[in-house]
């Protein structure tokens, strides 16, 4: 029975994102507040993992939590029940973009399917920012969280944002340096 839940939580979520593996963070988050499967801190640690680990993001940390829930059956379940949609949307896309490729109807469907993913990732990140400088979610902040902040995790993040935009290296390359920066001085 996990497994069919499994299959319909993530074949519902692939069929409502856009915008990338960010914009499942959002879904994932609720999935996790509904079924209990996992809780948004365990989510954002799979939020990293996945970051860190090849692959698209959004398949990587419905594999990681399908593996959380169900091991290694689940992993491979929730991504199926993930790419399925796009799979399906893709070929009715595919058979009816010649003649809809110049519908202006088409064209602002899209402009607020982008507009709609801004927004799912920006929450994304702020979620992610909120659990990890104030140590809990955006909805639970009290004036106590505000002056808990974590400023080790504060400083790393401006940080990493200065330098990736003032170094242009290999996201990797952060990636493992903050890994290693976490592990020696974050603890």
């Amino acid at each position: 029975m996990i497994y069919l839940q499994l299959f319909y939580e993530f074949f519902i979520t692939g069929a409502l994102i856009f915008g990338g593996g960010l914009a499942t963070i959002q879904f994932l988050q609720n999935m996790g507040e509904r079924t209990g499967w996992f809780t948004t801190t365990e989510l954002m640690d799979m939020v990293a993992i996945s970051e860190a680990t090849p692959g698209p993001v959004g398949i990587n940390i419905s594999t990681y939590a399908g593996y959380t829930v169900a091991g290694i059956p689940g992993g491979l379940i929730a991504t199926f029940g993930l790419i399925l949609p796009s799979i399906i949307i893709s070929l009715i896309v595919a058979r009816f973009m010649v003649q809809f490729r110049n519908s202006k109807h088409v064209e602002s469907a899209l402009y607020g399917l982008r507009s709609a993913s801004l927004g799912l990732i920006a929450a994304a990140g702020l979620a992610v920012f909120f659990l990890v400088i104030f140590g809990t979610e955006l909805r639970n902040m009290t004036g106590e969280h505000f002056l808990a902040v974590d400023f080790r995790a504060l400083i790393l993040a401006a940080a990493l944002f200065f330098v990736t935009n003032k170094v242009k290296a290999h996201p990797v390359i952060y990636l493992a340096a903050s890994a290693v920066i976490g592990i020696l001085f974050l603890q």
